[in-house]
């Protein structure tokens, strides 16, 4: 089994896992296993060969893992800075094409190199943080509410359940001034759902309809 694994991914079939590996190649030489797997990098769960070398790491039977950028591992950074962490505790040196620049900290010598790496470890923590912040900041200055209407994302999307269409609320109003109930227009007011199956309007939705309606 090799001490040096190239892991290779890509998540659509525009990319090419070629060009990758031609970069890869170039930051080892001698012998290597080559992992491809296509697969979203935030869906940790279905990336099944990457989960086996993350054993194998912890079996100490990789010493080197070569990426062609640190997003093929973790696009999210507190969990790339978790699975440095990994490494750094069972001897395994990642390479990537795309931040060579990391190459250099593994030339200090020690006891500098684990402070350096220390610094570096910490600081992708702190970015992760701030990148989380400033995320969440986004998206509630991007949510918007307009008086009578749903609310949106900033992308214009509507959130929550999508209304039912302007049929059914002429329908309930028909109705009401027919003199029904609201029970009994729940009953008789249908809508079919995204799988074509029929259903009834619900009190609720007929109380709300009517209630915007005073």
């Amino acid at each position: 089994m090799n001490n040096k694994v190239i892991y290779i991914r890509t998540s659509t079939e525009e990319q090419n896992p070629e060009n990758q590996l031609k970069d890869c190649k170039t930051l080892i030489s001698g012998e290597y296993e080559v992992v491809e797997e296509k697969q979203s990098a935030f869906k940790d769960k279905d990336r099944l060969k990457f989960e086996d070398i993350k054993k194998r790491i912890k079996n100490g039977e990789v010493s080197e893992l070569i990426c062609w950028d640190w997003d093929r591992l973790f696009r999210n950074r507190k969990k790339l800075k978790e699975f440095f962490e990994l490494c750094k505790m069972y001897k395994c040196q990642i390479h990537s094409f795309r931040q060579s620049f990391f190459e250099d900290f593994y030339k200090i010598p020690p006891p500098f190199d684990e402070i350096i790496q220390e610094l570096v470890l910490n600081l992708m923590g702190w970015l992760a943080e701030d990148e989380s912040k400033k995320k969440g900041e986004r998206v509630k200055n991007a949510v918007r509410r307009k008086e009578g209407k749903p609310t949106k994302s900033y992308k214009g999307n509507k959130w929550g359940r999508k209304s039912l269409n302007e049929k059914v609320i002429s329908q309930i109003l028909k109705l009401r001034q027919n003199g029904l109930s609201i029970r009994e227009i729940s009953k008789q007011v249908y809508y079919w759902d995204k799988n074509s199956h029929k259903k009834c309007v619900s009190i609720g939705y007929v109380s709300k309809v009517l209630k915007n309606e005073v």
